[in-house]
């Protein structure tokens, strides 16, 4: 009975306290994390200028986007007859339902070759400055149209072949007349190209570090908060700006060390030189959007490393010359996170008119 007793007497203590505002070691906690995220918020308040909030749209006035437009060049994304075999699609090296990528440090195309560079992803690509690891293509529409007829990519072997070859599926006539109702003649290599690039304008992929740059502090966790003060006070933003962290330059790959001596790659690829021929353009090679980035291994230019925290390492030395430790190598990579967006859920799946 006493003991009954003390165990009531116990019970309505810890009552009151609770009432009176005591606080459990999980409030406490809680609370000293709420402060510190605060902290934070304050030390990266002044510096988030570096940055700027994804767009919601991707335009080209030459190439006006329409409902038909779109889903053609969705079709045709997914459509394995714009190979010469009938064997990849654009959507076979750039999966839209792994990250806008294939996973493979270089892709495989049509003849069964492997290509020399890993294939980037199309996620956001609209954006950039220019496109393909070297800025070969002013923007997607030049470029949608290269892949097709590369002879170890998709291998077809000249426009007029695909325009023929299109041209003989009903469904494709009728597309390209509702897509470009004002030309003549609507199914052409060109407008190939276009309807391609109107779909992957549409692939845009905001995220929660979005949110936390509109102002919504609870949008990053503590971690990723520091990882983000570390990434802009080691100097990762020198490259990895803009609304994209990337994607709007060149830069040298191995400002303080020849990069295939930490990436063991295969082959010493020379990057933008090969189309200039100017010495100063060797081993450059275009920043890479960091958005996704954590989707998109393998990662550099011929996919040689695998692991985001050891290209974390391989930055930080290379071209910053910095010497990080592993809690910023952690706290970046969970920064890194907060870049991931999704896909348009009705872009990720194959078209029903390729089925039938």
């Amino acid at each position: 009975m006493k003991q009954a007793k003390a165990l009531f007497v116990f019970a309505f203590v810890s009552l009151i306290m609770s009432a009176c505002g005591g606080e459990s070691t999980e409030q406490k906690r809680e609370s000293a994390d709420a402060q510190e995220s605060l902290q934070y918020d304050g030390s990266l308040k002044d510096k988030l200028s570096v940055f700027a909030v994804l767009p919601f749209e991707a335009l080209n006035v030459t190439n006006i986007t329409s409902a038909e437009k779109v889903k053609l060049g969705q079709i045709l994304y997914f459509d394995k007859r714009l190979s010469k075999n009938n064997t990849i699609s654009c959507n076979s090296c750039h999966n839209l339902a792994t990250g806008g990528v294939d996973n493979e440090s270089t892709s495989t195309g049509d003849t069964g070759e492997k290509g020399g560079r890993n294939s980037p992803t199309v996620l956001n690509a609209a954006l950039h400055f220019s496109q393909f690891w070297d800025g070969r293509a002013k923007d997607v529409e030049e470029q949608a149209g290269m892949p097709i007829m590369n002879p170890i990519e998709m291998a077809i072997p000249s426009k007029d072949f695909l325009v023929k070859r299109l041209s003989e599926i009903k469904m494709y006539k009728d597309l390209f007349h509702k897509a470009f109702p004002e030309d003549k003649q609507p199914l052409n290599y060109n407008n190939i190209a276009k309807a391609i690039a109107a779909f992957e304008r549409q692939l845009l992929t905001p995220s929660r570090f979005d949110e936390y740059l509109q102002g919504n502090t609870t949008a990053l966790t503590v971690q990723e908060k520091k990882g983000l003060l570390s990434f802009i006070n080691i100097g990762c933003v020198s490259c990895h700006s803009g609304s994209l962290l990337g994607g709007n330059g060149f830069q040298k790959f191995g400002v303080h060390q020849n990069y295939w001596e930490v990436t063991g790659s295969k082959k010493v690829d020379e990057g933008v030189f090969a189309i200039s021929k100017q010495e100063y353009d060797k081993y450059k090679f275009k920043v890479p959007s960091l958005r996704n980035s954590t989707l998109t291994k393998p990662y550099f230019h011929d996919g040689s490393v695998n692991d985001l925290k050891r290209v974390i390492e391989i930055m930080a030395q290379i071209q910053l010359n910095y010497q990080i430790d592993k809690n910023e190598v952690d706290n970046i990579a969970a920064f890194l996170n907060s870049l991931t967006g999704k896909v348009p859920e009705q872009f990720i799946k194959e078209p029903a008119e390729l089925k039938n």
